[in-house]
């Protein structure tokens, strides 16, 4: 399914050459080998237990009679990486599974570790150490950008709590959650085809709930240049057994960062409720969020002929310092549970969102030669967006003998009503600048006429049955998933029907796990992703002939190793996603185009020696077109994917002065390239991050001192953004924090 505005979809991509490919991955490799396997072959084993948690999850353990975490009272001894990683996960429908239980490659990141790193979306949490993830780099954007696995990801396929369409559409503060999750590889079984069609990966992100201690915490925040804000988090329960819950969080942030004339601005008020029974459960999510960034980071293309230019300083604007990008969103999700009996659950959830979308800048920007002089002409964008969604389900246990069945199945609904407003080119806004000295025209009246009505929805139903063998030691799990796909448009003027998308496609998943001894458990999967089929164009000779959905089909290989206090994971895989193409000979529309990215990634995380924290992996992809247009670049290297990427996180708490922890992180990402004749490509780019933190009590109140320096070098680098072929780096930015419980 298309999914965001018409005029983006249609944006060109100039290619370009890049004149100096840098990447040092060769020595930080070497230093994760070390540090990861290394360490390995000299730490005592000890089992990690699981908190016992102080409410049940959505997924109630009594019926899952497996072991959670609640992140909101972490215990340092018996938890993963000092309670920055989850050590369960939720896998769609499935429930929440522990790191050895999942026969998948997945992450959790909590609360605490979002606070530690100062993170400001939620890319800048899942980006930061995970080599799956690729992003560009960019600040201050119109949305996040990020790769999973080596396909785009698109923001709004992001769920809450397992259902989509919730989330803000393009950006999202991390305030108001306390487990992000990353599910590598495609999804359709475990959550139903995402909105967008996202294949590479599922990102999920869980509501805040108040603990059983009450909770009152003040963050005040400093970006580079001048750029303050605060953030507010109050949690209670009330009730002689504490059955009702309520959790509040507030942000604001203002001013200007680290790039030139760019001015940002975030608001956020979210507010979680729950309430707990001895057979029910019901919770409720709330909030609405602004996000506005004045003088947007935008790419640019390069003139056919055009070699890449140097880089200009990183904290250059390339758009106008009056342009903008405001997005509004509100939500609401209510959540019921109700144990039927000690063996069957059955839960519900509905949920609304709603986003209205402007932007006013650059729609083109390309160099026209090697002086950098640079052509840009302005463009109006504008939707307003509703959504609803709503899932049900039952599951619950049983035996067979010998044999245990964990089973589940759901209903789906997402619809999506959209308007969308703008014009591509305004007349008489075009000027020719220059890429080093950038100088802009007088600002331009937003005004953007209504130009489309859309309409779309998903229906899906899905059953699965996890079978536990040889005491839980061999564990298979095995479902299928029926998913309808309807897309309409419609006249703007008269509302009628302009055309119309309604196709189905059934959907299978199998995954099993091996328990090798009580640290080590093997896994395979294979399971499929779902995103919209094509319609032939009017210009095919098969024109209006519409495709099923396409299948995107995994295969996965998998060792998981927990050490007691140090984690790893190897993964091998293979996803094959097809495309559409005119035949340039038959002139025949079809479905037989194929992306095939076959990877492995080795991914970590723990505490190998006393007092120091390491996250990161090394991850290798080979993106590879295997089937196009007659045959034209088959078997060349797909585009905006860096094949190697590693990436090192580390944590050192200083023995001789209590409280104080210093902080770095080292990314080394390889080039894209960026025409499917993998002529011209981005550079590679190492960067690194340096920081510290303090925890101390002020008159007994417990106060959490941070500051960090985002790229140190401050180095100059183009990355590959969504619309365009180059986006200039992020610059060094400074951040600073105190947080106070009070």
């Amino acid at each position: 399914m298309k999914y965001g505005h018409p005029l983006f979809q249609h944006a060109l991509k100039p290619q370009c050459r890049d004149l100096s490919p840098q990447f040092k991955l060769k020595n930080l490799i070497s230093a994760q080998l070390l540090l990861g396997f290394g360490l390995t072959l000299v730490i005592p084993i000890s089992t990690i237990h699981a908190q016992t948690p102080d409410l049940p999850s959505s997924d109630h353990e009594a019926l899952q009679n497996l072991p959670t975490i609640h992140v909101q009272a972490v215990n340092e001894k018996n938890s993963v990486l000092a309670g920055q990683i989850s050590s369960q996960n939720k896998l769609g429908f499935l429930g929440e599974k522990g790191f050895l239980e999942t026969p998948f490659n997945s992450i959790g990141y909590t609360d605490q570790y979002i606070e530690n790193q100062q993170a400001k979306d939620i890319t800048d949490v899942i980006a930061k150490t995970d080599p799956s993830v690729f992003t560009n780099g960019a600040s201050g954007g119109w949305s996040e950008n990020y790769y999973i696995r080596g396909f785009a990801s698109s923001t709004s396929d992001m769920s809450m709590n397992g259902m989509f369409g919730i989330t803000p559409f393009y950006r999202t503060s991390p305030e108001m959650f306390e487990r992000i999750e990353v599910l590598k590889g495609p999804t359709a079984l475990l959550n139903g085809m995402p909105p967008a069609g996202s294949v590479g990966g599922m990102v999920n992100l869980v509501s805040k709930r108040a603990g059983d201690d009450p909770l009152q915490r003040f963050s005040a925040t400093y970006m580079s240049d001048s750029q303050f804000g605060g953030h507010l988090d109050i949690g209670r329960r009330f009730g002689q057994n504490k059955d009702f819950g309520v959790r509040l969080n507030t942000v604001y942030r203002d001013g200007t960062g680290a790039i030139k004339d760019q001015d940002k601005k975030t608001a956020l008020v979210s507010l979680g409720l729950d309430w707990r029974g001895e057979s029910a459960r019901i919770s409720a999510d709330l909030y609405t969020a602004e996000d506005r960034v004045d003088g947007v980071n935008r790419g640019i293309n390069l003139l056919s002929g055009v070699a890449i230019p140097k880089p200009p300083k990183p904290d250059t604007l390339l758009n106008p310092d009056w342009s903008f990008v405001e997005t509004k969103d509100k939500g609401a999700m209510l959540r019921g549970e109700y144990d039927l009996s000690d063996r069957v659950m059955a839960y519900a959830t509905y949920g609304q969102s709603k986003t209205d979308y402007k932007y006013n800048g650059a729609m083109s920007a390309t160099v026209l030669d090697s002086q950098g002089r640079l052509e840009t002409k302005i463009g109006q964008l504008a939707f307003d967006l509703e959504k609803k969604s709503a899932d049900l389900g039952i599951k619950g246990k049983f035996d067979t003998g010998s044999i245990g069945h964990q089973w589940v199945v759901n209903a789906t609904y997402y619809q999506h009503d959209q308007n969308d407003y703008g014009v591509r080119n305004v007349a008489g806004a075009e000027w020719i600048t220059n890429l080093y000295h950038p100088v802009w025209g007088n600002p331009v009246r937003f005004n953007a006429p209504h130009i489309s009505k859309t309409a779309s929805r998903l229906n899906s139903y899905g059953i699965a049955d996890t079978l536990s063998f040889a005491q839980d030691q061999v564990q298979l799990t095995l479902g299928v998933r029926q998913q309808n796909v309807l897309s309409e448009a419609f006249n703007i003027v008269t509302g009628s029907r302009t055309s119309r998308y309604d196709e189905s496609a059934t959907t299978p998943g199998a995954a099993i796990l091996f328990k090798a001894t009580a640290h080590i458990s093997l896994y395979a999967n294979y399971i499929e992703g779902l995103s919209q089929g094509s319609t032939a164009p009017y210009t095919a000779a098969n024109a209006g002939e519409v495709f099923a959905p396409f299948r995107t089909k995994q295969k996965e290989l998998g060792i998981k190793m927990d050490l007691g206090k140090f984690s790893n994971t190897l993964s091998l895989f293979e996803i094959e996603k097809p495309s559409s193409y005119t035949d340039p000979v038959s002139n025949i529309f079809t479905a037989d185009g194929e992306q095939r990215n076959r990877g492995i990634e080795w991914s970590f995380f723990g505490a190998p020696i006393a007092n120091l924290r390491v996250i990161g992996g090394v991850a290798y992809i080979d993106p590879e077109l295997t089937k196009t247009a007659g045959g034209k670049n088959q078997g060349n290297t797909a585009t905006g994917v860096a094949k190697q990427q590693a990436k090192l996180g580390m944590e050192w708490d200083i023995s001789m002065l209590q409280g104080l922890t210093l902080t770095g992180n080292a990314t080394a990402v390889s080039k894209q390239y960026i025409n499917q004749e993998n002529t011209l490509h981005a550079s590679g780019r190492t960067l690194f991050d340096v920081g510290a933190r303090y925890k101390t009590n002020v008159s007994s109140f417990p106060l959490s001192l941070a500051a960090s320096i985002n790229n140190v070098t401050n180095k100059a680098y183009w990355g590959m953004p969504q619309l365009s072929s180059l986006a200039l780096g992020a610059p060094r930015t400074y951040m600073l924090s105190a947080s106070i419980d009070f």
